[in-house]
Parts: C-alpha cells; sequence; structure tokens
C-alpha cells in the first residue's frame, strides 16, 4: 500500500512528465500559493532531475491577495502587470514549459466589489493577450494541478472534523489523478489514449451541429468547418506532448461563434474570481448571450459576460460521461479544474486556436473568419446531467445519438 508521501512523490512526477514534461534544457515556470512550498520544491527536484535548464518559482499569498481587494485605492486595479507579461511572453517564445498549482479558497473574495474584481480581471486579461494567445495555440506546455489548501478543504469537505479535511481531500486528488496508482505514468499513458479514441471517432463524423437537451437545457450548436475534437494530451510548437489539465475526462472542440442557440443551465457551482455563481441560466441567439440569470453571484456573472465583446460568445464546448471517475466520487471540488471532469461544460470567452484545422498557424483576423471567438477571458461552467441526451447532426441533416441519459451513446 501506497503511503502518503509515495503519491505525494507520484503527484509530483506526474506534473512534470506527464503535465508539464519537462524536456532537458527547458526552463519550467512554476506559480503556487506560498502554502504548496513543499509540493513545489519536490517538482522543482523532479524538474531538475528530468533535465530543465532553469525553474522559476512565482509564490502568492491569499492573505496578501485578500488585503490588496480590501485596502488598495481603485486605481490599484487598473495597473497592469506590464513586467509580468513581458517575462511570460518572452519565456514562451523560449519555448519555456508553465506549471500552476491552484488551491484558491472559493471564498476568498467575498464581500468584495465585483466591479474591482472585474478591473483586476480585465486589466490583467489585456495585459497578458499576447502569452494566452500563446498557450490557446499549444506553443509551449502548459499545465495545471491542485494543491489541497485549509480553506478550499473546509468548503470541499464542510461536516469532516477540521483536522481531517485536508487529508480527506489530498485522497481525493490522488484518486483523481492516478497518483495513488503503483503505475501512475503508465495509466496516465493508457488514459490518454481511450480519450483519443473518443476524439478521433467524433472527428470522423464531422458534425455539422450538436443538439443538447436536458432539464433545463435544450441548445443547439453549429461546429465551424474543419473543427477538431482535442482531448488534454496536446502538442507544443516543438512536437512535445504534455497535458494541459490533471485531472481530466473531456474532449472538445470549439463551436461556430455565431452558431448557438437555445438556453443551457449550469449544473455545478461555479467559482469565479474567488466568488461563487450558482443555478445560473444563459439564453443564447446567433451565438451571442442575450439574456441571463443567476439565483447566486448575478452581479459576478454579469461582470463576466461584459469582461468584453468576445465573453458574449462561448469559445469551447467539452464532453464528460456523467459517469466519470470524478463525477461518480460525488465530490463537488468547487474549482473548475476538478468540477469540470463531472460534467459536460461550455466555456464563456475565447476558443482555442487548435480547436479548427491550421488553427494554431492562424492571424486573430483568420481565426475569425473561421467563426472562433477572441477574449480576454475563458472560462468553463458546467451543464452535463444525468438525464442530457446529446444529438449529433450530421452536413446531411442525419441525426445520431451521441450521449444518452448522461454517457456515450
Amino acid at each position: 500500500m501506497l503511503t502518503f508521501e509515495d503519491k505525494l512523490n507520484n503527484y509530483a512526477e506526474l506534473a512534470v512528465k506527464i503535465g508539464a514534461n519537462v524536456q532537458p534544457g527547458q526552463t519550467l515556470v512554476v506559480s503556487a500559493a506560498i502554502d504548496a512550498a513543499e509540493l513545489v520544491r519536490l517538482i522543482v527536484k523532479k524538474a531538475y532531475e528530468a533535465g530543465a535548464n532553469m525553474v522559476k518559482v512565482n509564490y502568492t499569498d491569499e492573505v496578501v491577495t485578500r488585503l490588496r481587494y480590501d485596502l488598495a485605492p481603485e486605481e490599484s486595479f487598473l495597473i497592469p502587470p506590464t513586467a509580468q507579461a513581458r517575462e511570460w511572453t518572452e519565456l514562451a517564445e523560449q519555448n519555456a514549459a508553465f506549471l500552476t498549482l491552484i488551491s484558491a479558497n472559493p471564498d476568498l473574495l467575498k464581500g468584495v466589489s465585483p466591479e474591482r474584481i472585474a478591473n483586476y480581471q480585465r486589466t490583467f486579461g489585456q495585459a497578458m493577450a499576447k502569452y494566452r494567445q500563446y498557450q490557446q495555440a499549444n506553443k509551449m506546455s502548459w499545465t495545471g494541478i491542485a494543491f489541497p489548501s485549509p480553506d478550499w478543504a473546509a468548503k470541499v469537505f464542510p461536516d469532516a472534523p477540521k483536522e481531517e479535511q485536508v487529508s480527506k481531500l489530498w485522497d481525493a486528488i490522488f484518486y483523481a489523478v492516478r497518483a495513488d496508482q503503483e503505475d501512475p505514468i503508465g495509466a496516465w499513458h493508457k488514459h490518454v489514449d481511450t480519450l483519443q479514441s473518443k476524439s478521433d471517432e467524433l472527428n470522423s463524423k464531422n458534425y455539422h451541429k450538436l443538439h443538447f437537451v436536458a432539464p433545463g437545457t435544450d441548445l443547439t450548436m453549429e461546429l465551424p468547418t474543419g473543427h477538431i475534437w482535442a482531448q488534454a494530451g496536446s502538442v507544443n510548437e516543438q512536437g512535445t506532448t504534455f497535458v494541459a489539465n490533471i485531472p481530466t475526462e473531456e474532449v472538445f472542440t470549439a463551436p461556430l461563434k455565431t452558431g448557438v442557440n437555445g438556453y443551457v443551465s449550469s449544473t455545478k457551482p461555479l467559482s469565479y474570481g474567488s466568488n461563487i455563481i450558482d443555478r445560473f441560466k444563459l439564453t443564447f441567439e446567433n451565438g451571442r448571450i442575450v439574456d441571463f440569470t443567476a439565483e447566486v453571484g448575478q452581479d459576478t456573472l454579469a461582470r463576466l459576460i461584459g469582461m468584453d465583446e468576445g465573453s458574449h460568445y462561448l469559445g469551447e464546448v467539452a464532453l464528460v460521461p456523467f459517469h466519470s471517475p470524478i463525477s461518480q466520487s460525488n465530490i463537488l471540488y468547487l474549482t473548475t479544474l476538478f468540477d469540470e471532469n463531472a460534467s459536460c461544460h461550455l466555456a464563456i470567452g475565447s476558443s482555442y486556436a487548435f480547436s479548427i484545422e491550421g488553427g494554431k498557424t492562424m492571424s486573430k483576423e483568420e481565426l475569425a473568419s473561421h467563426g472562433m471567438n477572441a477574449s480576454i477571458t475563458h472560462v468553463d461552467f458546467m451543464m452535463g446531467h444525468p438525464e442530457m441526451n446529446i444529438t449529433g447532426i450530421t452536413q446531411d441533416g442525419k441525426e445520431e445519438a451521441i450521449f444518452v441519459n448522461g454517457d456515450w451513446a
């Protein structure tokens, strides 16, 4: 039986060898909260052992972040992170790999003015636009993993004794990412192959439209000509494979920007900007969100949709069976990294350039002409349901079942 140290070692190895897939001579950029220092040090060690030339670590502190939102003047949130944007863009151009440890408290910014949060996110997004463009074209390797902070663990396991909450979240993470297995690297190769078989099958169909029907959802979605169904096993500009999300259970593509009509309802809370949006419904006409309601976080949802012109449209559609391992755990993680892998989901905002044939080398104008959406934001929200039926409509109008009652047909 594996010890905690064994599983943590496996986790760090997965982050370096499967997620970022660090290559000899490469720079790795690690971003994490200061609470994650132990895991970060293990990742740094693994990266140098894999041949990394340099590992750069950027730490954040939730207490410091909250102090800024509470005490800084309004103009503080309009200052662009010019130095970070320049450095990260240059590092991406030099084939650095980027690894983010996600451990945010979903309630960190509860009570903060939504305008402050939106101003920060808009300013940050605009400054980081070039880096985001590189990321969404898979120019370089990038990945995200989770680290269980006490505040996050308390939200996920509120009924557990306080001293057991973090341990329970560790166990859930290790299970979801296969770090509790004797050969996690082998398990991941097998898993990516399984997802690839699903995306290959969907690509062979070349559907014209998808039709989603579930309680609270009746949505028709056109797909752009030349769309590509992908899974999280990606290839960067250098030809190196990497996995952008650990865990991952999805296959995904981009909708035609102007081809979405109908309405869709969320099925899990969305943690966005360290606030919760829940029980919300979006209505679309010709791709654009024309109406929205939320029982929780209406103002936050309004700020998200109003981020820029592109945030009024969708950039991603992802299929995840309801009986995926993360869904079957019945754990609400309150972070998109995990919850999106328990549910079919859509993304408000930008499309991934690699979701269309030739997209990686297209200009922004070319991507737009092919029906791809551009935005400074990309936010996934969960809309999968155990009664979800998804129909694929072929180019000649034939209808085929893709999902029946929440699972692959």
